[in-house]
């Protein structure tokens, strides 16, 4: 019998099987996948740590959160600075003084703002109906066409005059030279990779790997007085009303022999016409990678079925209507507790998620 049995190694299952360890409670990680770490899981190919779920840079304002993980690895000083590629034109992300004097040749910030308020006045609509005229609204047509329109129909399958307004309540629009993506103080990626970092996290603790906990939930359960689940909360009650809806993602990997592929950890591709959304070169997280390869990753987002690995979660009125009935559910669940993106049905960045399992765990 265990105190807690922690249904997925991810990071909130993680930090919250550390945190309990070291109360003194004993803990059961059991994971569905053959590995640990959930999806910010890493794996070293060619001297090279690959992202296999997707690109993942720390970044946090809570001085708290970077001194714990701290605690698990040590942080490289990455800077995510993305390239947006619009047909045969390169742009800086996010949308700053670098990206207007590339699109309109301007060069101060007056100048920018200026031509920015003259496109908005031009296309401006009171109460915009779709997303497509609230990011018109927000930052004019010529960004909106060739930095915001196919990336954001790819993201959401759909064409963005079929999305609604409130998925794009503000874009960035930063009237400085400066390609930093986040302006959170602290920032950066492990230099070992993510996976070492929940090794350590998982010091001491038992894990079984390859243990879906539903298909055993019969056997499971009675082996620890409190559950903590971070899988899909509707999936962990037989969706018994109805789906969730998630956007998921394909990701096509290469081993390329050259040693730099396109210059920059992530490269954005906003054109509908390119069916993936970004390349990312995992040897630019790192600055002292040797390797003569380099590994790629293109990244197609995907429609979402009962059975596919969830990604995102679609936090429309609709779903957040229906996830309210399983939170409900769960509440009157006592010997569960959920947590993560996925039992939360809410998108977290990496210090939300610490931050959260940590706090879970002290109100136990």
């Amino acid at each position: 019998m265990y105190d807690y049995l922690i249904v997925g190694s991810g990071l909130f299952g993680a930090v919250c099987a550390r945190e309990l360890t070291d109360a003194g409670k004993s803990c059961l990680v059991v994971e569905a996948r053959p590995h640990i770490g959930g999806n910010i899981y890493t794996e070293e190919v060619e001297g090279i740590q690959v992202h296999r779920y997707g690109a993942h840079i720390f970044h946090t304002k809570d001085k708290e959160t970077w001194e714990y993980v701290n605690r698990f690895a040590t942080f490289n000083h990455y800077v995510n600075s993305p390239i947006a590629v619009y047909r045969d034109e390169l742009y800086n992300l996010p949308f700053n003084m670098n990206t207007f004097s590339k699109l309109w040749g301007v060069k101060t910030p007056a100048e920018a703002q200026a031509k920015i308020e003259e496109e908005r006045r031009a296309y401006y609509v009171e109460n915009p109906q779709n997303l497509e005229e609230q990011a018109i609204n927000l930052v004019g047509v010529t960004i909106y066409e060739k930095l915001v329109k196919g990336y954001t129909a790819k993201q959401w399958g759909r064409p963005c005059t079929e999305l609604p307004a409130f998925i794009i309540k503000r874009l960035p629009v930063r009237f400085v030279y400066d390609n930093n993506y986040f302006s959170d103080p602290y920032q950066g990626i492990p230099h070992e990779g993510y996976t070492k970092m929940v090794e350590r996290l998982l010091d001491g603790v038992e894990v079984r790997l390859g243990c879906d906990y539903l298909a055993e939930k019969e056997t499971l359960e009675k082996m620890a007085k409190q559950i903590i689940y971070t899988g899909q909360i509707d999936r962990y009650y037989d969706y018994c009303f109805g789906p969730l809806e998630y956007r998921s993602v394909r990701f096509e990997d290469e081993i390329l022999d050259i040693p730099n592929y396109q210059g920059n950890a992530v490269v954005n591709y906003t054109e509908a016409e390119v069916p993936y959304t970004r390349i990312i070169e995992h040897k630019h997280f790192v600055f002292d990678s040797t390797s003569p390869k380099t590994v790629i990753s293109r990244e197609y987002p995907s429609a979402w079925k009962v059975g596919d690995e969830p990604y995102y979660p679609v936090n429309n009125d609709e779903n957040n209507s229906l996830y309210e009935k399983y939170r409900r559910l769960a509440e009157n669940d006592p010997k569960v507790l959920f947590g993560g993106r996925l039992g939360l049905y809410k998108y977290y960045d990496m210090d939300r998620v610490i931050s959260a399992a940590r706090e879970l765990v002290r109100g136990l």
